[in-house]
Parts: structure tokens; sequence; C-alpha cells
């Protein structure tokens, strides 16, 4: 039978479980991920830093008691997000504004908390989550970055956004993606529902943005690195919905590096009284 704890600050009384949610913005060039890759509390001998240990272990000096974090979805090493989405559980009483305050006072200049907000108990970031958004930034110049070099791929050949934009198009809707699914996806099926993709260039950008109700492992940057070939013409237009079609990923275009990836954020029913921002 679980016992209950007690917030020292709460003058012994019995403080019941609640549920937060965290929205929580990351660069994530100096980690190797979300995941983290040893058990909870345990140090990490190999060195290997990831987002999730990091803010597990700022939660966990602001709560006084260890802390574990569930996200909306893992991202990988070198990917960033605007607002990944986390929830807790805990019996330490602290307002909204103290979790958010007092966690990013023990976070690296890399890692802040942007809100908190309690939520039901039945609320889960990842399985209550109706779709998740993702942008990807291309620097399309003859020069590489010097500036934002950490949030931008690059590509020096010239890129035909339209024609990028329009061979997109194909993915719409749900198809079996396994011509753009990692070897390594431990997904049970290539089965996704995308809703919206659209690519677009502003001055020497090039921009992507994509949603799905989940996505596979490098899905995204599997998706720009065969995009990449039509916008250069390396590939017709119609070379994408062939891809799509034939389920091989061996013939697909190359994995996209991760710097240009950004995870925009989950999206939620109204009812989970989410920022605008995450909600649908």
């Amino acid at each position: 039978m679980a016992v209950e704890q007690r917030d020292p600050i709460a003058n012994d009384g019995v403080v019941p479980l609640r549920r937060f949610a965290l929205g929580v913005e990351y660069d994530g060039g100096e980690y190797s991920g979300w995941q983290r890759l040893v058990r909870p509390g345990e140090p990490d001998l190999r060195g290997e830093s990831t987002v999730q240990t990091t803010l597990e272990d700022a939660l966990s000096f602001v709560a006084g008691s260890r802390v574990e974090v569930t996200c909306a979805g893992r991202t990988d090493a070198g990917v960033h997000a605007s607002c990944q989405v986390v929830h807790f559980d805990t019996h330490v009483e602290r307002e909204p504004r103290g979790w958010v305050l007092g966690t990013t006072s023990r976070l690296p200049a890399s890692v802040c908390v942007r809100w908190c907000v309690p939520v039901a108990a039945d609320f889960h970031a990842r399985f209550s989550a109706r779709a998740r958004r993702y942008r990807y930034r291309i620097l399309n110049r003859s020069v590489r970055p010097a500036l934002q070099r950490q949030y931008l791929s690059w590509e020096r050949r010239p890129l035909d956004a339209d024609a990028m934009h329009r061979a997109a198009q194909a993915l719409l809707g749900e198809h079996d993606f396994s011509a753009f699914r990692t070897v390594h996806c431990q997904a049970p099926h290539a089965r996704r529902d995308l809703q919206h993709i659209s690519l677009r260039r502003d001055g020497d950008i090039v921009e992507m943005e994509v949603q799905a109700n989940a996505f596979l492992h490098h899905m995204v940057r599997n998706i720009v690195g065969s995009l990449l070939l039509v916008g250069r013409g390396d590939q017709p237009e119609g070379w994408i919905a062939e891809l799509l079609a034939g389920r091989d990923r061996t013939v697909a275009g190359p994995t996209a590096p991760s710097a240009g990836l950004v995870f925009v954020g989950p999206r939620y029913p109204v009812e989970c009284q989410l920022p605008v921002e995450v909600s649908l």
C-alpha cells in the first residue's frame, strides 16, 4: 500500500497528489536527445547529457524529492523544442509560478520552463495529444551560416521551394510512411495521419512546417531529405508520391541534419485547459 508523502512546508498536513503540465523550451545542440539514458537519479557515467535528466534534476531540487516527467514527444540529439509539453505528479505544494521560476533557476541557459498549469489526473502529455508540429529551416545560399548556425540546415545549391511544396502535398492524409522511417524506429506500425505540410521561401530561408497525429523516428528529417532532391531538380515532383507508395526507405533521400529541426509542440483538446499555443 502506498504511503502518503508529506510536504515539510505544508504544516504537516497530507498533501494530495497533483498533476502539472509544463511547457519547456530547449536548445538541443548540447544534448544526446530528450530521453533519459539511465535510471532516475543515477549519474550517467558516459557523460551524455539529456534534456529529460536535466529537467528532472531541476524539478527534483525545487520539490525536495524525486520528480519524473513524461513528454509529449521525444526529440533526437541536436533537435530543439520551442514548446515541449511534459507532465509530472507530486505531493509537494507549490504554485505554478513557483515551479516555473524555481525550476528555471536551476536549469542551464539552454533550457527553460515557459509555463506551468495544473491539469486533471487523467491528463497525459503523450496520450492526450491529438497532433504534433515541427518546423525545419534551411539556409539556401552559397555560403554557410555564421549567425544562428545551430538552428539552420544549409544547402548551397538553389532550391525550388514551390516545387518542394507541391511534391509534399502527396503526403497528406493517413498513409504507411515506411519510406520515411529509420530502421531503428520502434513504433509497432508505420501508419500516421499527416494533417498539414507546407514549404515556403523567405529570402534565403526555406522553411517547412508539418503537423501529424504522431511521427515516426526521423520521419520529418527523412521527408526533408527527400524533398531536397526535388528542390535541387534531381528528382521530379511526382517522386515523393512514388516513394510513399513504395514504402522502401532505401530508395528515399538521406536524413537531413538535426540542426534545422524544431519541435514546435503538441496540440491538445481545449478541454485540457492548456495555453492557446498547444490547444486545438
